[in-house]
């Protein structure tokens, strides 16, 4: 498509920019509903939506369970990684072993 852009109006090169715009504009939004489209596709295969995805939000089991629990206050666990809660500190040095209050 060549255009001789010198020899054309004012006018008719406003109308020219206009006509590319919309069509750029168009364009992309094609790609991106191709691109979604695609996307859900892919997610589904692996049996999740693609909001599941993108939300963020994590679902079913949490990433380290814990692995410990205190016997005296069920509620309070410990996944063995990071710092030592006080209760378990305390029980150690009681003599008590990590054993104990393994899940």
């Amino acid at each position: 498509m060549d255009r001789d852009l010198q020899s054309m109006s004012k006018k008719e090169l406003e109308d020219l920019r206009a006509a590319v715009d919309k069509a750029l504009k168009d364009y992309d939004a094609r790609k991106k509903a191709e691109a979604r489209k695609a996307a859900e596709e892919a997610a589904k295969v692996h049996g999740f939506s693609l909001d599941d995805l993108v939300s963020g939000k994590v679902t079913g089991a949490q990433k380290n369970p814990p692995k410990y629990r205190n016997p005296d206050d069920p509620k309070k666990t410990w996944t063995g990684r990071g710092r030592q809660p006080a209760w378990i500190k305390e029980a150690l040095d009681s003599g008590r072993s990590l054993e104990d209050f393994r899940i």
